[in-house]
């Protein structure tokens, strides 16, 4: 009977955390640190290989409508900003997407990612290191 109820607990948990990812997918505004100006949108979604991806799907400030991600390497060399995956390789733990990589188009950098929400708000924090000691977080809104 004990092992019925872990069972039902363990499962419940899973749908918690499932369900959570779930609110955590769809668009986001992006917010700019230093103007707090709505950059971009950026829309968070579930691959095919069951990983979590982030593309940026509008470019909201009409100046950067047009920009090229220059200092990008390899494939992602002068792509437009605007249809650029920017959030690689997620899984899910604990409600959370953990692990994979985030891009910083302006730098053309990837940083070790970890996406949670916080008060209704979405916080990226990209470090430098895989525990996220070294890093800055980002938030977004709906």
């Amino acid at each position: 009977m004990q092992k019925i109820g872990y069972t039902l607990l363990l499962l419940l948990l899973c749908m918690y955390a499932h369900a959570h990812v779930n609110s955590i997918l769809g668009d986001w505004k992006t917010i700019d640190d230093k103007t707090g100006e709505r950059r971009a949108v950026v829309t968070l979604y579930q691959g095919t290989d069951g990983l979590y991806y982030g593309k940026i799907s509008k470019m909201l400030m009409y100046t950067e409508l047009d920009l090229k991600c220059e200092a990008c390497k390899d494939a992602d060399h002068n792509a437009p900003i605007e249809g650029l995956v920017i959030i690689r390789g997620m899984h899910e733990k604990d409600g959370e997407l953990v692990g994979g990589k985030v891009l910083d188009p302006e730098s053309g950098k990837f940083y070790y990612g970890k996406i949670y929400l916080k008060n209704g708000k979405l916080v990226l924090r990209g470090s430098l290191d895989k525990r996220g000691f070294l890093g800055r977080n980002q938030t977004w809104e709906r």
